[in-house]
């Protein structure tokens, strides 16, 4: 069930705004979102938080800059997702650009699981030999690893954003806003913009002991278009500190200053740069670099970021193509497997759904989660087998229901359940005993009933009311196109009621419709929707340019519809 709402704002405060030169209805939606002064949706980089509010970060790099001269072996350990896989990329980039020796392992997910485990310290000595860990994207919960890299005489340095356990890990130092009595206004970097924040302090502390000048300095903010990419791909809230990171890196791409595997990868979606905006960023970059490491090596990925072979750099983005295709292959049949086996039950009754399946493939369900939980709208986790009589989950929530604190109290109910756990709000992982799942399922819903109300399970669909005909111009879709949107911060969905002129069936999955609104007429679209609607409705929507045949034309993309 979906219920149309109209996002509050004052009039007030947006007709104040618009005073400062901000179209009329763009003040209307900036007000909408919280925003108040000029400041706040500006996107300049000196607008960035400094560097010296995130905790430790100058500590941080004070190690590697003694490690640089000292010339120490690093080793990069980073996650396998896109936004460890950029982390990764700007680490390397960054610190080999101010002198250091650096090489980086990602390890294998199905054999080594997720964080600096004790094994994966073992491989990283044999293969690396480094004197200093450095994680990207994870650590944070990585006691034993750290342990093992202590007792092999490794230093690590932890890199990391993820919410912290009751006790940190005993490593050299630890850069992440969310650990406590870190003060740093944002804690919604991505793992990829603390590591940009600890390069920043880096710089600056190597500034300070004469190694260049302000002139001569590596220009760091040619890493901005990987911390864009790795920002929106991890789905963290766009908070004004991120939108400057993202609208940064945005506007290099747009530019053409971008890395060899962005543009190779931009090239092989057949997305054009110049256009580029965080809706290409997040379904179609991400992806295909989370495709790597979902089904193969992240690595891959990595390198794609790395190459500065324009020739290495294709082929490799072929090869994340062909692996996202089938990646796409693997989540269909998951999703009718998961679809098939909800038919006897009604998931309305449920607070939350828990699903495995022994044919599932683990790097593919958190996918599958995400497709459930926006169906059903309930906290979703799904799971497949890990081996050795573990069953490996990946859960996506819905607002008012944190994943992570809801893993906790289950975990803290009955102690022996999960075999550890981890993650944020809205997204977490899990492993437990294949022999245990009905049990955790249960608590899992146990907690969901308890915490959620029915208010909470109704899914309510947001919009920014009725757009004047006028404003439905090329011209205005430039104007959105200038800022970005994304989680937290949600692109514009307007509301208005229409007459249905005409509607047919695209390749029998797509309802294209031609609307008519106080005498004016719209081409519309609603992807994945086959049924037929009725002569008035009131439709969500969001403005398109469609390009066709040389010409471009406004588009209604229909988010929801119902009866007017």
């Amino acid at each position: 069930m979906t219920r149309l709402t109209v996002r509050a704002y004052s009039v007030r405060e947006s007709e104040r705004l618009a005073q400062h030169g901000l179209h009329p209805v763009m003040a209307r939606l900036m007000v909408a979102r919280g925003l108040n002064s000029p400041d706040q949706w500006a996107s300049e980089i000196s607008g960035l938080i400094p560097p010296n509010q995130l905790t430790h970060v100058d500590q941080a790099a004070i190690f590697l800059a003694d490690a640089i001269e000292a010339k120490k072996n690093l080793t990069v350990v980073a996650d396998y997702d896109c936004d460890g896989a950029t982390a990764c990329a700007v680490a390397l980039r960054g610190l080999r650009a101010m002198g250091a020796r650096v090489d980086y392992i990602v390890p294998n997910r199905f054999e080594y699981g997720y964080g600096l485990t004790p094994e994966i310290v073992e491989l990283t000595a044999r293969e690396k030999s480094p004197d200093i860990i450095i994680t990207v994207d994870n650590g944070i919960a990585s006691h034993a690893g750290v342990e093992e890299a202590s007792r092999r005489g490794i230093e690590v340095l932890v890199t990391d954003h993820h919410l912290p356990a009751q006790t940190l890990p005993k490593a050299a130092v630890i850069v992440n806003p969310n650990q406590p009595g870190c003060g740093f206004p944002s804690k919604n970097l991505a793992g990829v913009g603390v590591m940009f924040y600890t390069l920043l302090a880096l710089r600056a502390e190597l500034r300070k002991r004469g190694h260049f000048d302000e002139t001569t300095q590596p220009r760091l903010d040619s890493l901005l278009d990987l911390v864009a990419l790795g920002t929106v791909a991890d789905v963290v809230k766009l908070d004004a500190n991120n939108r400057i990171l993202v609208a940064q890196g945005i506007k290099r791409i747009r530019s053409g200053r971008v890395h060899t595997g962005i543009a190779a990868l931009f090239s092989v979606a057949s997305r054009e740069m110049r256009k580029a905006t965080p809706f290409d960023l997040g379904f179609t970059l991400g992806p295909r670099l989370n495709a790597a490491g979902r089904l193969s090596d992240m690595s891959l990925g990595i390198e794609c970021l790395l190459t500065d072979d324009a020739t290495r750099a294709w082929n490799i983005a072929r090869e994340l193509d062909t692996i996202n295709r089938q990646r796409r292959e693997i989540e269909t049949d998951m999703q009718e497997a998961a679809l098939a086996s909800l038919e006897d039950i009604q998931p309305t009754d449920n607070a939350t759904l828990t699903l495995f399946n022994p044919d599932w493939h683990q790097g593919v369900i958190g996918i599958v989660a995400s497709r459930l939980k926006e169906k059903f709208y309930r906290p979703t986790i799904t799971f497949a087998p890990a081996g050795n009589g573990l069953i490996k989950g990946s859960g996506r929530s819905i607002p008012g229901f944190h994943l992570r604190d809801a893993l906790d109290l289950v975990s803290k109910r009955a102690p022996n359940l999960i075999d550890k756990f981890g993650g944020h709000a809205m997204a977490a992982g899990l492993s437990l005993h294949e022999t245990d799942f009905d049990a955790f399922a249960s608590a899992f819903e146990t907690v969901g009933k308890e915490w959620l109300t029915a208010a909470e399970l109704e899914h309510v669909l947001e919009t920014d009311g009725s757009l004047e005909n006028d404003y439905c111009s090329l011209d205005f879709i430039r104007l959105l196109d200038d800022q970005v949107w994304g989680q937290g911060f949600p692109p514009p969905v307007f509301c208005d009621e229409f007459r249905v002129l005409n509607q047919r069936l695209l390749k029998d999955r797509h309802l294209k419709m031609q609307l008519e609104k106080n005498g004016r007429e719209f081409e519309a679209i609603w992807f994945n929707h086959a049924d037929t609607l009725p002569d008035q409705i009131r439709a969500a929507y969001r403005l398109d340019v469609n390009e066709y045949n040389g010409r471009s034309r406004v588009q209604l993309l229909v988010e929801f519809a119902e009866p007017a």
